[in-house]
């Protein structure tokens, strides 16, 4: 094969369930799991005189990401109708918008370092979900459920910037966190709140044509999304390979089979017969309104990621879990303010490694985190004095302090924990070892050295953790060199 002469071309199309509660333009629920068909009315179903309206809470949200994404929000917009025929679409068309989005522009950042580079969005536009087609519930045919039939979605569509499937992981990832962290969808894959298309061609190395394309429908996970990016790669690079030819189709990915199959042949933008929706008026985007949702934008994970590095001198690595939730950046940051003695790297290291396990274990929230942030800091303040050695902090104090909630120091003095500066009690329990373990000490004379950390180790044990570890080294090295002699 020669597939290394080829360079992917890749655009996404990712929809994005809104964290409203109605539909788009109408007052049904849309809450998650609801029996089949139990959430539609007539104008969902599009009786006949039904009227829509426009959903003020879509319009907003639509907004709070453009501007987030650094996009151009339209002064006027307007919906219009697709038409295609779907049996899960009970209108036989979709309202959406096409000439007119309310958001053109902006970008996403992928990759690190010196090869970060800015992915373009070309629009953001708002619209409505279809409904579901269940095939494997019934044997005399399919059936239908129209719960989600006027879900409200937004849609962001990439120029064909991306040219790995790395970078389609990345982007969809760096998506779902944006629209967690502004509450504009909880993001959930698995549940159909973010699905993507993936648009890819392929293209010789160093060629500035665009080819032809092929879509993979409705990916429901950012792994999935690589993997069939991957795929359709080596399955297009074959097809040329072999003097063949692309046909423009849309397909989907199996994941079982880790290929993609097709679906149907592509359509194009005349196929669906675009013309504006004369039920809806044409929507005015105020000054007042953009100043209103431009100053409830929280922080953004870029800018949590730059405070932690640059501020609080974190690891890339440990600033990326600590801003993959806002509620657990805003925490961290609230935690370092109160005490700014505490060294950051020290907070993270606890963050990384016992709470955000235990939330995620216990299936809670930072919020809901059950030790006081007074007491956070004074179990640090413990490891920093040099009153506890670390390792005895986290496998003795943090699981009894999980459990009791009672002030470290305190619970630190019951259960006997306070590090030792005693020479002469640690001299003590190193003699004790030594004797215990004549073999080894001989294997150390005989140059071994490595064994220093078992001798350390078993100090420790015999002290219950208590033997300060600087001068147990100290003790030990001059008592094996001693006998080496």
């Amino acid at each position: 094969m020669q597939s290394h002469i080829y360079e992917p071309v890749i655009g996404l199309e990712v929809h994005i369930q809104l964290l409203t509660q109605s539909k788009a333009f109408c007052g049904d629920d849309i809450s998650f799991g609801a029996e089949a068909n139990s959430q539609t009315s007539t104008i969902s179903l599009a009786h006949p005189g039904t009227l829509p309206r426009a959903n003020k809470k879509q319009v907003e949200l639509a907004i709070r990401l453009g501007i987030a994404l650094g996009c151009e929000i339209t002064s006027t917009t307007y919906f219009d109708r697709k038409h295609y025929f779907y049996a899960d679409l009970p209108k036989g068309f979709q309202t959406t918008q096409d000439s007119r989005p309310i958001c053109m522009g902006g970008t996403i950042e992928v990759g690190e370092g010196t090869s970060r580079r800015e992915i373009r969005i070309h629009h953001i536009h708002m619209e409505e979900d279809a409904g579901k087609s269940i095939h494997d519930q019934s044997s005399e045919g399919s059936l239908i459920d129209y719960n989600r039939a006027g879900v409200p979605l937004l849609e962001l569509v990439t120029e064909p910037d991306l040219r790995s499937s790395e970078e389609v992981y990345q982007f969809i990832n760096k998506l779902r966190q944006l629209v967690r962290y502004l509450d504009v969808s909880d993001g959930n894959m698995e549940e159909g709140s973010l699905r993507a298309d993936c648009n890819v061609s392929i293209r010789p190395k160093g060629s500035s044509e665009l080819n032809t394309r092929c879509e993979i429908k409705n990916i429901n996970s950012a792994r999935f999304a690589a993997r069939a990016v991957d795929f359709e790669i080596r399955r297009q690079s074959e097809i040329l390979e072999k003097g063949g030819t692309i046909i423009q189709e849309t397909r989907e990915y199996s994941p079982g089979d880790d290929r993609t199959v097709p679906l149907r042949g592509k359509e194009e933008a005349h196929d669906y017969r675009y013309f504006p929706e004369p039920d809806l008026p044409p929507l005015s985007i105020s000054d007042e309104m953009l100043r209103k949702v431009k100053s409830s934008l929280p922080i953004l994970p870029a800018q949590w990621h730059n405070k932690f590095t640059t501020e609080f001198g974190l690891s890339i690595y440990d600033a990326d879990l600590l801003v993959e939730h806002r509620e657990i950046a805003q925490s961290f940051d609230t935690l370092l303010q109160k005490s700014p003695d505490i060294q950051p790297s020290l907070l993270s290291k606890l963050y990384i490694n016992k709470i955000i396990p235990h939330c995620n274990e216990s299936g809670i929230s930072i919020g809901e985190f059950e030790v006081p942030g007074q007491h956070i800091v004074s179990f640090l303040e413990l490891i920093e004095t040099d009153k506890i050695s670390t390792s005895v902090a986290y496998q003795k104090l943090w699981p009894a302090l999980l459990e009791t909630k009672e002030h470290p120091q305190l619970l630190a003095q019951k259960l006997n924990l306070i590090q030792s500066f005693d020479e002469d009690y640690i001299a003590e329990s190193v003699k004790l070892v030594l004797i215990e373990n004549p073999a080894k000490v001989e294997a150390y004379k005989k140059g071994k050295k490595a064994l220093l950390s078992f001798f350390i180790g078993q100090v420790m044990r015999k002290t219950n953790g208590k033997a300060n570890p600087q001068i147990t080294r100290k003790i030990l090295q001059s008592e094996l060199n001693s006998s080496t002699d």
